[in-house]
């Protein structure tokens, strides 16, 4: 996903001009440090955010370090049984070159050459799986870190909902609320007409074009609903000057000609709205806001925050006959006259909920990290089952003012946390203080100001409809659908494919220790029981039987009860302690005992005894070549067993159906086929030591695959009586996210822990001093309560 420097421009320019030099200014904690002035790297734009996100580089992914360890402990393995056979062959007889040889031998026998090309395919295939479901993965090795995901900090605005803005409910100080004027203008009053006329008119989205913020398509769309004829092109031509939303004061302005005057349109933050406003809209007549009036207005607010809609006040200003447009913002957005308020429903996805669940089953953590409103945050995490074990708002002011020591103990608490009104910084601070704690993150973003959080996390996800250029090129995945349900997606993918990984490292382990028997049971019995397997014969094995069912492993169905167990600790190794028993102490042996049983039955069964020879020319040679041919079948049966022993690792082989998975029974059906031309085929006996075998001989080999398999059915049968799940303690009741603001209005006490004085309250609120300065002292109790650590 290369970019360009125009197009990089294109999407930096507006919003970085406006407040990149405040933050590059900023140097309270480690991550600020790196934030400098400097120019970056598009021409003429100085931009804080690009100079922090080239510096924050990706770290090397688990699987990547894992693959390497498990590299290492295969060649100390191979090495060091194929160095100790020579000196044992030695001393059984052989001569140099074959001690040699069959030291080469066993160390390709210990190399399993699948191995690095099976990891690759797995990750690839569960790539092509992930896009197929709407996450586009640029890292194959990110595939399986999605699975050790233990926390994902997501976004809100279409993410958790569709981003799909539709105006419910106005608010005028006449008729008070009203959501059933909204489909006809019949039926609205005229104090509605002019709200929505003016909201209208507040924009630069044009519908027609596909283009525009959706919370303005929202209100044009009302517009249109309601037989308002303003137009995009209409609403052009009589503008007369334009002051864009400023992220800062939250406030947009334009000043339009109507009737020969020039009048100001304001829309923005219902609280900053109240601040520059000094009159009130009342049945057509505009009086003075009054403090009784302004607590209505906060009332009616924090109502519909409360059920999760957004929000904006509407207001303007008619200028004197004459008298010419403001050339400054601040000139404009004063002494504004309040015409009603806008909610608007963005509806939370239907899948949601249930990814939710899903993701809580699975031991994930989910927080909100949003620019919004914690109310309307709160609401819309409550409706998607966030915060199951509490949930608690923190604002961007009580980040900014929490120390790292403080900001541990929050997330350490087990609840989650609406992020509210956080800025990109704070998004960094917050994936740098989970990382820490040991955790596997996942963040979503989709802006040019999330770059840097995008590339820090461990998964940085990115939205592929609504999201910056920038912010692709970050990220880790791109989300095609822009859907969180596609997140926890990923994750159980993610979760498949490494447990799949680890079933074919069984596969491929567990026959290390048939083919190494033969040579110690060879080697120990000083020569008097010939060779049960030759060079050529565990390359056959290695290179030809072994690879295409490990490959077909790979693409395995989720074992049950995937997504309802545990992460796994970002340490653990790839390779496990009990995987190794497993495949050696267990698999292995059975496997070996079983060559060696059918290898010394057809010897017995011919007349051998120890010590007579089977070298060319005895009397013996065809019935050990016969036997040789039986322990190397025997090892292809074995696999077969072990193929489908390891396709689950705790449930039985019916909980996925022993034909789930063609691929599987495809290379089982190649390898045999191989093995039967070995056998079966004079041209090759010469090449391998093979000779053809009797259907009583095959009847030998032919229980093998079912006794490997019956044996470790039988032992996941024994872990999971012995295992038993204890039953999970209830989760404590949600915290309402406005309970921790009780007996006070939560929306004034959202904004003194955003930073507002007692006196601002007072003054853009109608509260009285003593009971703002009482919210003010509330909101720093919260505050302080954030970074304690539950008792």
């Amino acid at each position: 996903m290369a970019f360009e420097p125009p197009l990089l421009e294109r999407h930096f320019a507006e919003l970085c001009r406006e407040w990149a030099a405040g933050f590059a200014a900023a140097s309270t904690f480690g991550a600020r440090a790196l934030v400098t002035a400097a120019p970056g790297s598009l021409p003429g734009v100085q931009n804080a955010e690009v100079v922090l996100s080239q510096r924050t580089r990706r770290e090397e992914s688990p699987l990547e370090h894992q693959v390497k360890r498990v590299a290492r402990l295969i060649a100390v393995i191979a090495v060091g049984v194929g160095l100790a056979f020579l000196p044992m062959g030695l001393a059984a007889g052989l001569s140099l070159t074959a001690a040699v040889a069959f030291a080469i031998g066993l160390l390709v026998a210990n190399v399993p050459e699948g191995l690095l090309p099976t990891i690759t395919l797995a990750l690839a295939s569960g790539v092509r799986d992930l896009a197929r479901r709407g996450a586009v993965v640029k890292r194959l090795s990110a595939v399986e870190t999605l699975g050790s995901t233990t926390v994902i900090c997501t976004d809100k605005t279409g993410t958790l909902t569709e981003n799909r803005m539709r105006v419910t409910e106005v608010w005028t100080p006449g008729t008070g609320a009203n959501g059933t004027g909204m489909e006809g203008a019949a039926e609205s009053d005229e104090e509605t007409l002019l709200l929505t006329d003016i909201a209208a008119t507040c924009t630069t989205a044009d519908p027609a074009a596909g283009h525009g913020d959706p919370t303005e398509l929202a209100l044009l769309d009302l517009a249109a609903r309601l037989g308002i004829e303003r137009t995009p092109a209409r609403r052009d031509d009589e503008r007369r000057a334009l002051f864009r939303f400023d992220p800062h004061v939250k406030l947009m302005t334009t000043a339009d000609a109507r009737e020969g005057v020039v009048v100001l349109h304001t829309k923005g933050a219902p609280e900053e709205v109240l601040t520059h406003a000094t009159h009130l809209l009342d049945h057509g007549t505009a009086r003075p806001l009054i403090p009784s009036d302004r607590t209505e207005v906060v009332h009616a607010v924090g109502r519909l925050a409360a059920r999760g809609l957004r929000v904006l006040a509407v207001a303007r200003r008619p200028l004197p006959p004459g008298q010419p447009p403001p050339a400054r913002r601040e000139e404009a957005e004063h002494d504004l006259c309040l015409v009603g308020l806008v909610a608007m429903a963005d509806p939370p996805r239907p899948e949601v909920a249930q990814a939710i669940r899903q993701a809580h089953r699975a031991g994930i953590t989910v927080h909100v990290v949003t620019g919004d409103n914690g109310l309307t945050a709160a609401a819309v995490a409550e409706r998607a089952g966030i915060g199951h074990r509490g949930m608690r708002i923190v604002t961007g002011t009580e980040l900014d003012a929490m120390g790292d020591d403080r900001l541990d103990a929050l997330l350490a608490r087990g609840e989650e946390v609406i992020f509210a009104r956080t800025s990109p910084e704070a998004k960094l601070r917050i994936a740098d203080a989970l990382r820490a704690e040991g955790h596997t993150v996942a963040m979503t973003g989709d802006g040019v100001n999330d770059a840097p959080a995008l590339r820090r996390a461990d998964i940085g996800v990115a939205m592929g409809r609504s999201g910056t250029e920038v912010a692709r090129e970050a990220a880790t995945m791109v989300l095609t659908d822009d859907n969180f349900a596609t997140i926890v997606a990923a994750v159980a993918e993610g979760r498949r494919t490494y447990d799949n990984i680890r079933k074919f490292i069984v596969y491929i382990f567990t026959h290390a220790v048939p083919e190494v028997v033969p040579f110690l049971v060879f080697a120990l019995a000083g020569g008097a029981v010939p060779l049960p397997l030759t060079v050529m014969q565990i390359l056959a094995i290695d290179l030809g039987t072994d690879t295409l069912p490990a490959l077909a492993l790979g693409r395995e169905r989720a074992e049950p009860g995937l997504m309802d167990r545990p992460p796994r600790p970002r340490s653990e190794r790839v390779i496990r302690p009990a995987m190794l028993a497993r495949a050696w102490g267990f698999l292995g042996l059975i496997s070996a005992a079983l060559i060696m049983g059918g290898y010394f039955l057809t010897l017995g069964l011919a007349g051998w005894h120890p010590g007579d020879p089977t070298s060319p020319g005895a009397a013996l040679h065809v019935p050990y070549q016969e036997a040789t041919t039986v322990a190397w079948l025997g090892i292809v049966a074995c696999q077969i067993g072990t193929a489908f022993a390891a396709r689950t690792d705790r449930a039985p082989l019916r909980a996925i159906g022993v034909i789930s998975n063609p691929q599987l029974l495809g290379g089982i059906g190649l390898s045999l086929a191989f093995a039967a031309a070995i056998v079966y085929l004079p041209a090759l006996h010469g090449v391998f030591g093979t000779a053809a075998l009797s259907p009583t001989q095959l009847l030998i080999v032919a229980p093998f695959p079912f006794l490997v398999w019956g044996a470790d059915e039988l032992r996941r049968a024994v872990v999971r009586r012995r295992t038993t799940a204890p039953t999970p303690a209830a989760p404590p009741a949600p915290v309402p996210a406005a309970a921790e603001q009780a007996p006070h209005h939560p929306l004034p006490v959202l904004l003194a822990r955003h930073g507002w004085s007692a006196h601002r309250l007072s003054h853009a609120l109608g509260v009285g001093e003593h009971a703002a300065a009482e919210i003010v002292a509330h909101a720093h109790r919260i505050a302080a309560q954030h970074g304690h650590r539950a008792g």
